[in-house]
């Protein structure tokens, strides 16, 4: 079977490929954010050779659904279909077109199938009657659908309480490029030569999305690209977060504004401080909306160490969400060349170094197996402690770790991560607070494991008379393993 180049999506290419050769009716469901390739990864593995193939349309109606869904049976069939008034009848004239068929194998693509979905078009009773009642029975019928609306795919289609209950032989969620994966993008599909630190830049902006990546242009520096591409009028990116919360959510509204307001407190909010900064009302729309930006990738969900379930923290994450929120928002296209203009500015650097601490929750594989952990079952967290004094009277400042590496081998690594220019050199001061942060969270915790002080960095630690409070440390260049 022919494909196009695929970097990266082994797993993933090894599961579509083990179900078409199954040799029995499977349904695979491909879920994942939008532009993060879903689409390519299955017509590249098919050479877009389908015997039927659909996508669905952004805020169209049934009508044009339907209309659009009826050439696309006479393309593929040869003959003429006449007016379907309902997914009933478009179903039934796909069901006789693929009977007509005469091989062992058949195979079909519906893309965008949120998008299909309209309101009261009881598109999903009648997709779930075409499978029930024929297509599940047949030998040898791959059904493949796909979807960027990873709320509607997780709780209508995988998760279905009715007619299609069950029925997804294989859900597949698709996730955006690591660093490794984006420089082998850029280099052999795009021919981008750029060093690591370059690299490492353009994944906190676009967050390793190749729909995003493809868009840096040989030979231009990443700088004036990023210009390009966001800040100049007409910019394809400039919309493109407007454009992301629209198609995903059908109250968006609501959804930008909790991801907004959260790119205000990079550490994190709790529900109660996110009901009263929305100013919302207590109850049961918030916990939804809240788990579906978690389920979408845009916010991550965490309980710091020793909180219970009350404190849990929502914190934003979605790296090309913080980029737009920070500078291209409130930009206006008043300045085109706005991004060359901050490089080394102080707005800069404090989005960079929260970036880069996304980017490494976003590479926790990488870490682990950098610090030869890989096989240690270990929990992620971070902790924070407020000024308070003891039984004893001692006063003690507050602290706050960011991330912690909580393992099973009786270790706890405390995890500084440091986004700068050059080797991170620690002086006398803040080995101080170090050790001093160590203390109280080891007072505070009753923990009786070895705490590690880990350092992960652009370009590693500077050797001098404070550096060996360091145990263990992680560079930029093996977060691209």
């Amino acid at each position: 079977m022919a494909s196009n180049k695929i970097i990266g999506r082994e797993y993933e290419q090894s599961l579509i490929r083990s179900y078409l050769e199954s040799g029995k009716s499977e349904l695979i469901a491909v879920y994942g954010r939008r532009r993060v390739g879903k689409t390519y990864l299955v017509r590249s593995i098919f050479n877009s050779q389908f015997d039927f193939a659909f996508t669905g349309m952004y805020n169209v109606t049934r009508a044009v659904h339907l209309a659009q869904f009826q050439k696309s049976l006479e393309k593929y069939s040869g003959k003429r279909v006449g007016r379907l008034k309902d997914w009933f009848e478009a179903f039934d004239a796909l069901r006789g077109y693929l009977e007509s068929l005469s091989k062992g194998r058949i195979v079909v693509f519906l893309d965008e199938i949120p998008w299909m979905d309209t309101p009261k078009s009881n598109f999903l009773a009648a997709f779930g009657q075409f499978w029930n009642d024929w297509a599940s029975i047949r030998k040898n019928f791959k059904l493949f659908v796909c979807g960027s609306a990873t709320t509607w795919m997780l709780s209508k289609f995988i998760g279905d309480k009715g007619g299609i209950y069950g029925r997804v032989c294989r859900s597949i969620w698709l996730a955006p490029f690591t660093l490794g994966e984006t420089e082998r993008f850029l280099k052999e599909i795009k021919g981008i030569e750029m060093n690591r630190h370059q690299l490492l830049q353009a994944y906190m902006i676009m967050g390793g999305i190749p729909y995003y990546l493809d868009m840096l242009i040989k030979g231009m520096p990443l700088n004036v690209c990023i210009d390009d591409l966001f800040f100049r009028q007409g910019a394809p990116l400039r919309t493109e977060f407007d454009f992301l919360f629209r198609s995903l959510f059908k109250d968006s509204k609501i959804y930008r504004n909790i991801v907004e307001t959260l790119a205000t407190k990079l550490k994190g909010m709790t529900r109660q401080e996110i009901l009263e900064a929305v100013n919302l009302k207590e109850g049961g729309d918030l916990t939804d909306v809240l788990d579906n930006l978690v389920k979408c990738d845009f916010i991550r969900r965490y309980t710091a160490i020793g909180k219970s379930e009350r404190d849990v923290m929502y914190q934003l994450t979605d790296l090309f969400s913080l980029f737009h929120i920070k500078f291209v928002a409130n930009n206006n296209g008043q300045d085109d060349h706005l991004w060359s203009k901050l490089s080394g500015k102080g707005q800069m650097t404090s989005w960079s170094g929260y970036a880069f601490e996304q980017v490494c929750l976003h590479h926790l594989p990488q870490i682990k197996y950098a610090l030869s952990i890989g096989g240690v079952i270990s929990n992620i967290h971070s902790w924070s402690c407020k000024p308070f004094i003891d039984k004893n009277g001692v006063k003690w400042k507050g602290a706050q770790i960011d991330l912690l590496i909580d393992r099973a081998d009786e270790v706890i690594n405390i995890c500084e991560v440091k986004y700068v220019s050059d080797r991170y050199e620690i002086d006398a001061d803040y080995e101080e607070r170090l050790r001093n942060r160590a203390t109280l969270f080891r007072n505070v915790t009753k923990t009786k494991k070895a705490l590690y002080h880990t350092f992960i960095t652009t370009y590693g630690v500077a050797q001098n008379i404070h550096s060996g409070i360091v145990q263990s440390e992680v560079t930029m260049e093996q977060l691209f393993v």
